[in-house]
């Protein structure tokens, strides 16, 4: 008789989590225009490009190879720098710096053909401290809080894929079209302002 009351609640936390829009940490409903897209980067074999495209397959985002054909079809995610440095956040009574403020931004570009180009940032912190008696083990820790960084930043870069959306359909709402230049892709249909980026 348990079992049969077991296996009613268990549906039933199923169908209400369903319901409400619960999604597994980290995964963004990406909008469907965005399903499929080009990444382009300087360094596609970098950590970063290796992180984002790891982001946008656990969000069911396929990606396609960068071709001409497809530039003209695909949306296009490009990828800029990665830039992270590290502030003074403490000092020892010494005058040494006891606390660091790491701080990494990422930015990228969203080229929708024939509609226009959508910048995105994202920006994270992270503390990290500094103890000079222990400097191959800090470096190593470092190492590791870069790493989770860089994979936060590429989670939060990936749900600015909604602003995008959000700033195509604002863009259609309020302003008129006119023809603009898209780079490597010549004159396309856009709104005047080519762009509007929602942070």
């Amino acid at each position: 008789m348990r079992h049969p009351i077991i296996r009613l609640f268990v549906m039933l936390a199923v169908v209400i989590t369903a319901g409400c829009g619960f999604h597994p940490r980290g995964t963004t409903q990406v909008p469907s225009e965005l399903k499929t897209l080009i990444v382009s980067t300087g360094d596609p074999y970098g950590p970063l490009a290796r992180t984002v495209r790891q982001q946008l397959r656990i969000n069911d985002v396929k990606i396609v190879e960068d071709s001409k054909q497809n530039r003209t079809d695909i949306p296009t995610l490009r990828l800029g720098p990665e830039s992270s440095g590290r502030n003074t956040a403490s000092v020892f009574i010494s005058g040494t710096t006891a606390e660091y403020q790491m701080v990494m931004t990422l930015t990228a570009q969203v080229l929708l053909p024939g509609k226009g180009i959508y910048p995105i940032s994202t920006t994270v912190y992270r503390s990290f401290f500094d103890n000079p008696n222990a400097a191959l083990a800090k470096d190593a820790e470092q190492d590791l809080i870069t790493q989770e960084m860089r994979q936060r930043a590429a989670e939060q870069l990936v749900r600015k894929l909604l602003t995008v959306h959000a700033a195509q359909i604002n863009s259609k709402e309020t302003l008129p079209a006119s023809v603009i230049p898209v780079p490597g892709q010549g004159s396309q249909e856009a709104p005047t302002s080519s762009a509007t980026s929602l942070q």
